[in-house]
């Protein structure tokens, strides 16, 4: 069965089409909340409350575009609020509202070279980021969002934006120096 086919059988209802929709998407969105609430646990959560949600909004796809990009947005904006909903209990975002103006003169994409590390090590890495600077991170590396975009949906400033995206890359780059000296050692 296509997703065409699966998301008609979807929108009336049709439990066996909603199991193999789960069982066909499940481990991509298992990925992407699991990039944006960096716990398993938590990441679950997201997962169950997503499908819930795109079920019960299956009726609102047209089936213009693509049927998995617009499942991702449903997570993507479920991770969103999920981390809104943090944020305000512990204020992280506020103890960094603010950059230096060289920061913000870093490139984006000077990360250092992943390449010899294996994937799910480095999504682990961005998992265990903070949960602004993760959040951040995320929404500008893999959702190509503006820092502009990301301080609306956050309710933050665009400095803060900048900041925690800066933030998260030098985090990044420490570890992933560690990992790539180790093993510069260890071929030596």
């Amino acid at each position: 069965m296509d997703d065409s086919q699966l998301v008609i059988a979807c929108k009336k209802q049709d439990r066996n089409a909603q199991k193999i929709l789960y069982e066909r998407y499940a481990p991509v969105m298992m990925a992407v909340c699991l990039r944006y609430s960096g716990e398993e646990e938590t990441a679950r959560d997201l997962l169950h409350d997503g499908f819930i949600r795109a079920f019960t909004q299956i009726g609102s796809f047209s089936g213009k575009g693509s049927f998995e990009g617009w499942l991702r947005r449903i997570f993507v904006n479920l991770a969103l609020e999920n981390y809104r909903k943090e944020k305000q209990k512990y204020r992280f975002m506020e103890e960094y509202s603010y950059i230096n103006a060289d920061e913000s003169e870093t490139p984006a994409d000077n990360l250092l070279d992943i390449e010899n590390i294996p994937r799910e090590e480095v999504f682990g890495m961005i998992r265990d980021l903070p949960p602004g600077y993760r959040t951040v991170f995320n929404m500008y590396i893999f959702e190509e969002m503006s820092h502009k975009e990301i301080a609306e949906v956050l309710g933050i400033n665009e400095a803060a934006s900048r900041s925690q995206f800066f933030r998260a890359k030098n985090m990044l780059r420490k570890k992933i120096s560690a990992i790539l000296h180790n093993n510069q050692r260890q071929i030596q």
